[in-house]
Parts: structure tokens; C-alpha cells; sequence
């Protein structure tokens, strides 16, 4: 590699961890605010942006490189936060609010990148390096799978809510809310797999120990909200 190129994609990492620290302060600090209040308004939109300079830098450094499984797990890993914070400004859809022709791009890429990503965990398991499994003789990618399933699966949520629009009025809250946490949860995951395989090599639980444990932290924190707002069905939830 030119010296020249080695230089940028170095300062490009530089800026991934900036963004990727920045990141990790700032979410805490926005989920455990009052929803809605300037505070959580404030931390969770540097959030957001943060997150947006992580996935731009770690696309760009996949590509260079090139890692092609980092690139597409980036991808779904965005979309996570960009379809939480679209969301705000689709509060209307159960009124008959349209999706913009992005928010819809968006979507279909995610599902496209995620398809590829799950078809390599079983095609091509050992380009990756990662989570390699072996079944009935036959060797997969754990991870890459998982994280293609996760990846379709937040993009066709993104579709079906924009063809068949939410009766409920706080249906953005639970989107918001779950797209956010599911960001957070593939923040951690780039941090367990850059330190944590220093140790463990490219085990799997490496890189699945927070979907495992994030998962049924989103089940439930959706549920005490449900229960909340059932209890109150008056109170509107403010942005």
C-alpha cells in the first residue's frame, strides 16, 4: 500500500475511535434521562451523529482493505440508529404520513448488504474468519449469519411499517426506543471484537455476547413502556 493511502486510512481510524468513544458516552447519559427532555434531546442527537461517523469511517476502511464482512455488518449496524432517528419525523404515518424515497432506499439496501452478509456465513465462512462453527461436517459463520438474519429483519420492520402503517399513536416511541438500544448493542459489539479477541481470538460469543444479552433488554424495556403507557393512555408521549 502507498504510504499516502496508509497515512489517510490511519487518520480515518483515528476519527473511527473519536466517534466511536463519543458514542459511548453519549449513550448512556440519553437512555437514562427523561425521554423527551432537552438533555436526552441533546445527548441522543450527538449520539446519533457519532454513530453516523463510525459507520461512514468503518465502511470506508472495510472497503479499503478490504474486509467485506466489517462493511456490510456496518451497514445494518447504522441503520439501527438512522431508522430510530427517522422515526422522529415520522411520527405522523398512523395519520397517513408517506416515507421519503430515502427512508425507503435505506431500507432495501439494509435488507440487500444483510442478504449477502447471511449468505456468506454459509458460502464463504472461512473469508471472514469469525465465529466459524462446524455442523454435521459442515462449517458456517455463527456470527455472520446473525448478523445478516438481524440486519434483513430491521429492514423489512422498516418496510412493513411503511406499506402498512401503525394504528397506535406511540408506535415511534417503541421504534425509536429499539432501533436505539439495537445501535448501542453493535457499538458494544466492535468494542468486545477489537479488545476482547486480543485474548479469545475470533471466537463467537466475541461477537454475540451483547446481542444475547441486549436482545431481551430491548423485550423488556418495551414492555415496562407498554405497561406504562397502558396504564396512562391519555399521556401523549412528547418528542
Amino acid at each position: 500500500m502507498h504510504p499516502q493511502w496508509a497515512t489517510w486510512l490511519r487518520i480515518l481510524l483515528y476519527i473511527h475511535i473519536a466517534c466511536g468513544i463519543t458514542g459511548f458516552v453519549c449513550a448512556p447519559v440519553a437512555l437514562l434521562t427523561a425521554k423527551g427532555g432537552k438533555t436526552h434531546r441533546s445527548w441522543g442527537k450527538v449520539y446519533f451523529w457519532a454513530m453516523a461517523g463510525v459507520a461512514v469511517t468503518a465502511l470506508t476502511l472495510s472497503l479499503a482493505l478490504p474486509i467485506y464482512f466489517l462493511a456490510m455488518v456496518s451497514i445494518f449496524s447504522f441503520y439501527a440508529a438512522f431508522s430510530a432517528y427517522r422515526i422522529l419525523y415520522l411520527k405522523d404515518l398512523y395519520k397517513g404520513e408517506r416515507p421519503k424515497p430515502y427512508d425507503w432506499a435505506a431500507a432495501i439496501f439494509t435488507i440487500a448488504s444483510s442478504f449477502l452478509l447471511f449468505l456468506m456465513g454459509f458460502l464463504a465462512p472461512r473469508q471472514m474468519h469469525v465465529g466459524l462453527i462446524t455442523i454435521a461436517g459442515f462449517t458456517v459463520s455463527i456470527v455472520s449469519i446473525v448478523f445478516g438474519y438481524l440486519g434483513m429483519r430491521l429492514g423489512y420492520l422498516s418496510i412493513q411499517r411503511f406499506r402498512n402503517p401503525p394504528k397506535e399513536r406511540t408506535f415511534w416511541w417503541f421504534s425509536h426506543l429499539q432501533g436505539m438500544i439495537a445501535s448501542y448493542i453493535a457499538a458494544m459489539t466492535a468494542f468486545s471484537a477489537v479488545n476482547l479477541s486480543r485474548w479469545f481470538g475470533a471466537a463467537w460469543w466475541v461477537w454475540l455476547w451483547p446481542t444475547i444479552i441486549g436482545v431481551p433488554a430491548i423485550v423488556l424495556w418495551t414492555r415496562y413502556y407498554e405497561k406504562k403507557f397502558s396504564a396512562k393512555p391519555k399521556a401523549i408521549v412528547q418528542r
